[in-house]
């Protein structure tokens, strides 16, 4: 019998990482580990962003906002076209799930 189900094993690594483990017609699944220091370029949301903090401490500034922290246990919602800085600034390792939907091909470039 076939199998319904598909899985995937994230990395469980303590080196930066950003694995794009599904992206299809309905979202992006997004797993990420960053060291001290370390971060994503500054760049606007291309969907509605759900960001879950797994571990560590984020640091994150959203548009014209200071910096916001959030700990181990946090969720995010982040509306489409926020600029946004995502870093890890502690000590600690970052593991991030992001989830975007829809996926981002539903909007428009830009």
């Amino acid at each position: 019998m076939e199998q319904i189900e598909k899985f995937y094993q994230l990395y469980r690594g303590d080196e930066k990482k950003v694995e794009k483990v599904v992206q299809d017609d309905n979202l992006d699944y997004i797993h990420m580990i960053f060291t001290q220091g370390e971060g994503l370029p500054i760049h606007y949301s291309n969907s509605n962003v759900y960001m879950t903090v797994l571990k560590g401490v984020l640091s994150i500034t959203l548009d014209e906002q200071p910096v916001h922290k959030y700990e181990a246990g946090t969720l995010l919602t982040i509306p489409y076209h926020t600029e946004m800085k995502v870093r890890n600034e502690d000590e600690d390792l970052l593991e991030l799930l992001v989830i975007k939907a829809p996926a981002p091909k539903h909007y428009p470039k830009g």
